[in-house]
């Protein structure tokens, strides 16, 4: 495995295992990490139109000697937008025929967003997003968009580590054919000094970021770090050369306690 390993999505496109998150990277912030990310390794794109940071992510692509071809790019429209307006918005404002990815950011307030995901469907068939997706959905909304279309999003994207996750959700994606995508996999920092994950990382010669992208990984849950800094877009990208052993990711796994760095998991 590298960082030029993927996962299939029920489209048939190939999504990197390990992408860069992009949320709270604004200005030439963005330019200046997402050109240092695709010149190290990095395939995968993830951002947002209300993260402020198209445009300037759409000039590193442009910039960037890698072909459009070998990258995944992620976007997501908002629950109060047209969606399929949206979708060729994002794909605009990108500066790019279209996206590799296009998830519906969050539910709307009142139920699924079958409507929405109407629109989502409609981009992909007319070629503005190759896969689609949802964002912060439970199982029973994907149930919800699945009973009304026939469609399956290919990807949840959802607040994810071994501190808070739904062994639950997990099995429901495996049974529907999603992919979980984890975002703020490293619990925005505030439990990388967990002593048992210390630890683990002390007996891999690792850092404990390291180790959460690495359970991520082996778990079939491909993590979207952001990374602010050169240095920690190098350390997250360097998790390719060691595996985690079945006691490391039993007690990973024993770490659960629906933890989240936000406001919950919404999906428990």
């Amino acid at each position: 495995m590298s960082p030029a390993s993927t996962i299939t999505l029920a489209g048939g496109a190939r999504m990197p295992v390990l992408g860069l998150g992009t949320w709270q990277l604004t200005g030439p912030a963005a330019t200046d990490g997402v050109s240092h990310a695709l010149e190290i390794g990095y395939r995968l794109i993830d951002t947002s139109g209300d993260y402020g940071n198209q445009p300037q992510i759409g000039g590193a692509l442009r910039s960037s000697p890698v072909d459009r071809d070998e990258l995944f790019l992620v976007s997501k429209v908002e629950e109060d937008e047209e969606s399929f307006e949206s979708a060729r918005g994002k794909a605009e404002e990108l500066g790019v025929e279209h996206l590799d990815l296009c998830l519906l950011h969050r539910p709307p307030p009142d139920g699924a967003g079958e409507s929405l995901w109407e629109g989502l469907i409609r981009a992909r068939d007319e070629g503005i997003a190759r896969e689609i997706g949802v964002s912060n959905y439970t199982s029973e909304q994907i149930d919800r968009l699945i009973e009304a279309t026939g469609e399956t999003p290919a990807v949840n994207q959802v607040e994810w580590s071994p501190f808070g996750f739904s062994e639950e959700l997990l099995e429901h994606a495996t049974e529907t054919g999603v992919v979980i995508q984890a975002y703020s996999p490293l619990t925005r920092g505030e439990r990388l000094g967990d002593e048992a994950l210390g630890e683990i990382a002390a007996s891999h010669g690792k850092t404990p970021a390291q180790i959460l992208l690495r359970w991520d990984i082996e778990m079939g849950t491909p993590p979207v770090p952001k990374a602010a800094s050169r240095e920690h877009r190098e350390e997250n990208l360097d998790v390719f050369d060691f595996e985690l052993d079945e006691d490391g990711m039993r007690e990973l796994l024993g770490l659960n306690e629906h933890y989240s760095s936000l406001a919950g998991l919404p999906y428990v």
